[in-house]
């Protein structure tokens, strides 16, 4: 399998939305892999979450993109934690990807 494409979009296990810039600075900024839901690169790959507390790896749990589950999750997550705030526009995945907020990691 290949290697994830940044950034990555992950999720915690309460839904909440973290972007970083790339697969390296993901690993080293997640402490818990337990607190891990799912997650997506820059292509809208699935990826998985594994390793023991402060030493989680990445990895692509597939190569077909799920880009409609992707929009979702990102719509739920404006709804839930940003009242009043939109998802990123865009009908291209590039441009929606391109309008995540990136954290300062």
């Amino acid at each position: 399998m290949t290697t994830p494409i940044g950034p990555v979009i992950l999720f915690d296990d309460d839904y909440y939305m973290y972007v970083l810039k790339d697969r390296a600075s993901a690993e080293a900024w997640w402490e818990m892999p337990d607190e891990y839901a799912c997650g997506f690169d820059a292509l809208a790959r699935p990826l998985r979450m594994t390793g023991e507390p402060h030493r989680v790896t990445l990895e692509l749990s597939g190569e077909e993109p799920a880009e409609a589950d992707l929009r979702r999750l990102v719509a739920d997550h404006c709804r839930r934690f940003l009242r009043g705030r939109r998802p990123p526009g865009g009908s291209a995945l590039s441009e929606f990807i391109a309008g995540l907020p990136v954290e300062d990691a």
